[in-house]
């Protein structure tokens, strides 16, 4: 067993970035197989190295829960502990989303589209890598496998950029990959570049030439940092403001259910429901057992002037214009009772992010009008909304969530690190016989 890799940084970042695209290259060479097997090597690294993985972590958290008391975070600090700490299982499920991704169809080389412009002038629209792709991201373990995984299946290079509360559990995650490109082919090691200064970040934002992505994962505040400083296309979210409307259709018992789900599961998750909004025709059946079963599980609940009215014994917070147009990642959520579904989704298109929105109801019409007019990478009929996941998905992992429109949208998988490139085949053919009318083209389609 190799000993975790030692992070270091030299004067040049750009040294570092300019040998991970060099060895992409050579990945995107190899074989589907081949790249395969690298894929189970750390998959099975992952899972030989469980111990000395959740001793990093174990040093990771409580490093954080010594800050956390230092500086008196309370509930920022404890979400992030939450989305930091991992165990057996969580090591185990890594290993898992690796060799699903490893059992995907290869998606370099294929033909998208082929046309002959004309007799023997072949035009093929062919998938390939897009080069080397930079995440930056903060607390969570499972990111490095899921995106190595992505990278490696797609022949690109990545570039990382942990927080510095994952240092330790990111240092083993890494070197496990690096063991696993080293042992296929030495050269193939840098294919994966570690990089923890802070300062790093600003640089990557402007590397476009070496850079062909930036996937940025965290808090909104550092995700609008990114988009607002980068040279790169970025994919990513600012924020996760993720609602559920409950239609004046919906079966209530299972909108309970699903409503509870979407934020008690996982709250910190940006597809955790942050906001509820209910049809008035039932708000006075519903909203009392909804709001009970929230508080039950420890939910704080917010409301419009209406609902705290309806339950003004129910120790509901009063909702401000604010509460609209925050994400809690945390046991917190605001509700709304509204007069019909119109309202429903022009409320949801004011404040949503784009990313999950969710109708529960019985009447399938209402259903369709609502998928088809809210607008969002992700819109479900009787689902919570945590199913808006990569792997939930059957993409095998994910890269991140898109909110943008260009490129890749909601859950990115295998997709958003491909593009395509025009392969031309011909047999001595000029433009000018064309210009002058002595050939036409034919553009015939395959």
């Amino acid at each position: 067993m190799s000993s975790a890799v030692e992070f270091k940084n030299p004067q040049s970042i750009a040294a570092q970035v300019q040998a991970t695209r060099r060895a992409a290259r050579e990945l995107a060479r190899l074989s589907a197989d081949q790249r395969n097997q690298i894929l189970l090597a750390a998959a099975d690294g992952l899972e030989a190295r469980e111990a000395e993985i959740l001793k990093a972590n174990r040093e990771d958290c409580e490093s954080l829960e010594r800050k956390g008391r230092e500086l008196s975070a309370g509930t920022a600090s404890a979400a992030l502990l939450k989305r930091l700490r991992t165990s057996s299982a969580g090591i185990k499920e890594m290993a898992k989303q690796v060799r699903d991704v490893a059992k995907l169809e290869d998606p370099l080389g294929h033909v998208l589209a082929t046309t002959d412009l004309d007799d023997g002038l072949t035009l093929q629209k062919v998938s390939c890598a897009l080069g080397v792709v930079a995440v930056i991201f903060e607390s969570r373990p499972d990111v490095v496998p899921q995106v190595g995984s992505l990278a490696i299946k797609t022949g690109n290079g990545l570039v990382l950029k942990g927080g510095a509360e994952a240092r330790q559990t990111n240092r083993v995650l890494i070197s496990i990959w690096h063991d696993a490109l080293s042992a296929f082919s030495p050269s193939l090691r840098p294919v994966i570049c570690a990089l923890t200064d802070r300062a790093d970040v600003a640089r990557i934002l402007e590397m476009d030439r070496y850079i062909d992505l930036v996937v940025p994962r965290g808090s909104t505040e550092f995700v609008n940092y990114v988009f607002q400083h980068s040279r790169i296309p970025v994919l990513g979210h600012g924020s996760g403001i993720c609602h559920i409307y409950v239609d004046s259709a919906a079966d209530l018992k299972m909108a309970t259910k699903v409503v509870l789900d979407a934020k008690v599961q996982y709250p910190a998750a940006c597809n955790s429901v942050e906001k509820v909004l209910v049809h008035q025709a039932i708000a006075e059946e519903f909203l009392p057992a909804l709001v009970a079963a929230l508080q039950s599980a420890g939910v704080e609940v917010r409301g419009c002037s209406r609902t705290t009215s309806l339950l003004s014994q129910s120790q509901i917070v009063p909702a401000t214009e604010q509460d609209w147009h925050t994400e809690y990642g945390d046991l917190k959520i605001t509700v709304k009772i509204v007069s019909d579904m119109d309202k429903a989704i022009e409320h949801i298109n004011r404040y949503g992010s784009r990313h999950t929105e969710s109708i529960l109801t019985q009447n399938q019409i209402a259903a369709d009008l609502f998928m088809d007019e809210v607008d969002a990478a992700s819109v479900f009929h009787n689902a919570s909304t945590r199913f808006a996941d990569g792997f939930r998905y059957g993409l095998g992992a994910e890269l991140g969530i898109s909110n943008s429109k260009l490129h890749a949208r909601g859950p990115v998988g295998l997709e958003g690190l491909l593009t395509y490139k025009y392969k031309l085949h011909g047999s001595g053919q000029t433009v000018t016989d064309y210009a002058q009318g002595k050939h036409t083209f034919k553009h015939r389609r395959r």
